[in-house]
């Protein structure tokens, strides 16, 4: 079993299971084994003020799982919901596939992997909002 390998810069903070860790003066890298542990760098963490679109707000609310503020089993429903909204929105083949993998994610109750996923749609959702203004 490999499990999720974290390659940290030195100070960089991640959030596990609800702790903040920050790492050391020098570069380092460690393999959590635990596969439902829940992870969020927060370099990568979206701040409140910052969910202001579609996307952003439901990556927030998969980050909100992942930070413990929010239950998984209350979340989980309502992300599907904002998931499949935003299938109205993406409709060409490589978002329907991403927003696939992070529906998959969800019934399987990987958070991360759910965030990942729709983390890639935020340049796309940036060029749409740029486009129709």
């Amino acid at each position: 079993m490999s499990g999720l390998v974290l390659k940290l810069a030195p100070k960089e903070r991640v959030l596990i299971n609800g702790v903040v860790i920050e790492n050391g003066d020098r570069r380092s890298r460690f393999s959590i084994m635990t596969p439902d542990a829940n992870v969020l760098r927060l370099r990568d963490a979206i701040h409140p003020d910052e969910a202001n679109t579609p996307v952003r707000r439901v990556c927030y609310a998969a980050q909100l799982v992942l930070s413990g503020d929010t239950e998984p089993d209350r979340a989980r429903q309502q992300l599907l919901r904002r998931v499949e909204e935003l299938s109205q929105i993406f409709t060409d083949t490589d978002s329907r596939r991403v927003l696939t993998e992070a529906t998959e994610a969800l019934v399987a109750e990987q958070y991360y992997r759910c965030l990942k996923s729709l983390r890639s749609l935020l340049p796309r959702e940036e060029r749409l909002m740029a486009y129709s203004q």
